[in-house]
């Protein structure tokens, strides 16, 4: 997009440098060092040819001398729509399709385990319109619609658990819709799906025009990617895409406004270890939360408020 700012980045790198460069850096992202991972030269002449950013970091863990390392490699995928919003359905999705397969194929070749797709990939963010058709009909089935068995090929091709967000179609329950999240394992096969709990009401972002609250709690999706050896046989986006990790480092983002591809290689063992450092859970009270939702959940119920006595 001309006369748009490409990345945050961009401005930093242009203006700073020297000691000043990494004590933005310190401050900012968490790190001096931003810890790059090399990327095959093969994968920038695609991306390259295709127009879109690929970068990679690392977000390593303590050497521990009891435990191994724990080794995934993470991916998120932003990308732009391809054809205008009055062709039809079919047309718009696979457009979508074809340009999201030449990044996944990169992702796939460098060796990501885990990919994660931006909310809605493959459609428009319809949902400001709120007008219903003809954008229902990109809802559909989140075990066998279009969407899920294209991933499926891909997903097996590659090894690569996909995280695939879409508008979901329950057609075994009076037709809802739903923002539903499908998890596509290695093999291929849908391991499960989450729908989103919270629904933004605020403007033209009333998605509850469409879909309400979930109803499938806070699913946690095990799969074969836990941090074990590596495996041999492996609309409107905002942009600015970026992992953190949890010490609260991050990684430098995408563009604002162009396709990318991101990865992170991140070692696992440091969820335990910055468990260990801040003791959230030894400190956590779920006894007294419980108690203040309950007491909220009442009726009666009156915020604990406390006021100036007067002498």
């Amino acid at each position: 997009m001309d006369g748009e700012t490409h990345s945050l980045e961009a401005i930093i790198n242009n203006n700073f440098s020297g000691r000043d460069l990494n004590e933005f850096n310190r401050i900012y992202y968490g790190r001096e060092n931003h810890l790059e991972v090399p990327i095959k030269e093969s994968s920038i002449a695609v991306a390259n040819d295709n127009n879109f950013d690929i970068a990679a970091y690392a977000f390593p863990a303590k050497n521990e001398s009891t435990r191994p390392q724990r080794i995934v490699k993470v991916g998120i995928i932003q990308h732009s729509i391809v054809v205008s919003t009055d062709r039809p359905i079919n047309e718009q999705r696979n457009a979508i399709f074809a340009k999201v397969k030449k990044i996944i194929d990169v992702a796939g070749q460098e060796g990501v385990n885990i990919l994660c797709l931006q909310e809605f990939w493959n459609m428009p963010y319809v949902f400001c319109t709120r007008e219903k058709q003809p954008w229902c009909e990109f809802a559909e089935s989140a075990e066998i619609g279009p969407t899920t068995r294209f991933l499926r090929e891909l997903a097996v091709k590659y090894s690569m658990v996909i995280v695939s967000s879409i508008l979901e179609r329950d057609e075994n329950h009076g037709d809802i819709l739903w923002d539903t999240v499908v998890v596509i394992s290695d093999t291929g096969n849908v391991i499960g799906k989450h729908r989103k709990n919270h629904i933004p009401r605020v403007g033209d972002f009333n998605e509850s025009n469409y879909y309400m609250e979930g109803n499938t709690g806070h699913p946690v999706f095990a799969t074969r990617y836990d941090g074990k050896p590596a495996h041999k046989d492996l609309g409107l986006f905002y942009g600015s895409s970026y992992f953190c990790g949890p010490d609260g480092v991050r990684c430098p983002g995408l563009s604002r406004t162009k396709d990318g591809l991101l990865i992170a290689v991140m070692d696992l063992n440091m969820n335990r270890q910055i468990r260990d450092r801040r003791c959230y859970y030894m400190t956590q009270r779920l006894d007294m939360y419980a108690e203040s939702l309950k007491k909220v959940l009442d009726l009666e119920f009156k915020p604990q408020v406390v006021h100036e006595t007067e002498k």
